[in-house]
């Protein structure tokens, strides 16, 4: 498994809109490898989007299970996914591995529904809520070219300069 380059805000391609997955073979199961083996080498990183390594194909990955008491459903690899359902609306704080220097604030659904295709190319259905249904949403909203910044609720007043990892 190799550590992918993670691309880093303002690089252009980030805007980039993912394509959907058409192929279920033994190169996209590598790659999910690699990509999950990036997402857990960042600092607290729970997700990550293919976008996110300049791979723009329509997968996302979230693990939100080693925070404590957050309800979630394990590790999800999201293979052209697509929200189905969402409700209430709730501010919270988002980090993101593109953006390394700074956290915001940003609206979010507090409970989703989606759809997603696993590796074997199986659909499957998910209810995610809280912490998990908002990692989902940002990775998913990197798969249409957009970052954590752009749903800010201020510019002004929501963008904070990050603590540093040590």
């Amino acid at each position: 498994m190799t550590v992918l380059d993670i691309l880093k805000y303002p690089d252009e391609s980030l805007k980039q809109i993912s394509q959907p997955v058409e192929s279920f073979d033994d190169e996209l199961c590598a790659f999910l490898l690699d990509l999950e083996e990036t997402m857990r080498a960042g600092p607290g990183g729970v997700g990550i989007a293919a976008a996110q390594v300049g791979n723009f194909s329509r997968i996302a990955i979230v693990d939100v299970s080693s925070k404590p008491k957050i309800k979630h459903n394990g590790c999800l690899i999201l293979i052209n996914p697509e929200i189905k359902t969402w409700e209430g609306m709730k501010i919270g704080r988002e980090g993101c591995m593109s953006v390394p220097d700074y956290t915001g604030n940003v609206i979010r659904a507090e409970k989703i529904t989606l759809q997603a295709y696993n590796t074997e190319g199986e659909l499957c259905d998910y209810k995610c809520e809280g912490y998990e249904a908002r990692a989902v949403q940002h990775e998913l909203d990197h798969l249409d070219g957009l970052l954590f910044l752009d749903r800010l609720v201020s510019r002004r007043t929501d963008l904070f300069k990050r603590k540093k990892y040590k």
